[in-house]
């Protein structure tokens, strides 16, 4: 496996993730009113939801370091489990020092197609595979924070839809196709409406703890009511992986 096979599966990938950060990137660099933080944050991260609620941490007056740590690590968990995944797919020469150096790179569709190859992954293609999304992610990043201080107002708020675009289509395919899914998406929306119309909870709920209560939440009582089994299987580009 090359480096060069690995920039050309790593193609659309790239495109894609340019598209959604753009979005990103008008609403960071609005909310932050720097172009270079926004962009600062993409090439640090590679996750959109994570570095969603991350911003509306870091914009919101009530924000703190605690709240924006204890979110990411909550959102992003899965990251941890695709890599444990991952790890049985690649070749000896994945040192643990490649790993480390490596594992920012560890997305859904990163993931996805690394899991689809045949061979077994190694470090050179993979590298090659998270190029051109990383690029794509802080490229979109850039020009969308950079076009959000240039652009008129109506262009600039019409354009930040599409993030929320973004998730509805991530979210919805699944709630379609996955009952724990669905109700977890529902136990996440009713909170996150208590957390915003109940004076209580809106007075004494910082929007940081908001988003981690919504997220644990949901995860803890959807993981009770429907537990996987050890040899649980699950789908990806058509194939079972445990």
């Amino acid at each position: 496996m090359t480096f060069s096979k690995g920039v050309k599966d790593g193609l659309p990938i790239g495109i894609g993730y340019f598209a959604v950060s753009f979005a990103f990137g008008i609403k960071a660099g609005a909310a932050l009113n720097s172009w270079l933080l926004a962009t600062f944050i993409s090439m640090t991260n590679l996750t959109s939801a994570g570095q969603f609620a991350g911003l509306q941490i870091m914009s919101s007056a009530t924000g703190t370091l605690i709240e924006l740590a204890i979110a990411s690590f909550f959102i992003n968990l899965r990251y941890s489990l695709m890599a444990i995944s991952l790890s049985q797919k690649v070749s000896p020469s994945f040192t643990t020092s490649r790993r480390l150096l490596l594992a920012t790179g560890i997305t859904d569709e990163i993931y996805a197609v690394s899991m689809a190859q045949k061979e077994k992954v190694n470090p050179i293609y993979f590298l090659g595979l998270m190029t051109l999304p990383y690029i794509g992610w802080s490229g979109g990043t850039l020009t969308g924070a950079v076009c959000g201080q240039i652009l008129p107002t109506m262009v600039v708020n019409a354009l930040g839809v599409a993030l929320y675009g973004m998730f509805i289509a991530i979210v919805v395919p699944p709630m379609k196709s996955s009952r724990p899914t669905l109700i977890a998406v529902f136990i996440a929306v009713a909170l996150s409406f208590a957390f915003f119309y109940v004076p209580f909870l809106k007075e004494n709920v910082s929007t940081g703890f908001a988003i981690i209560i919504c997220a644990v939440v949901a995860s803890l009582v959807c993981a009770k009511l429907f537990p996987l089994s050890s040899n649980a299987t699950e789908s990806v580009d058509g194939k079972e992986v445990k």
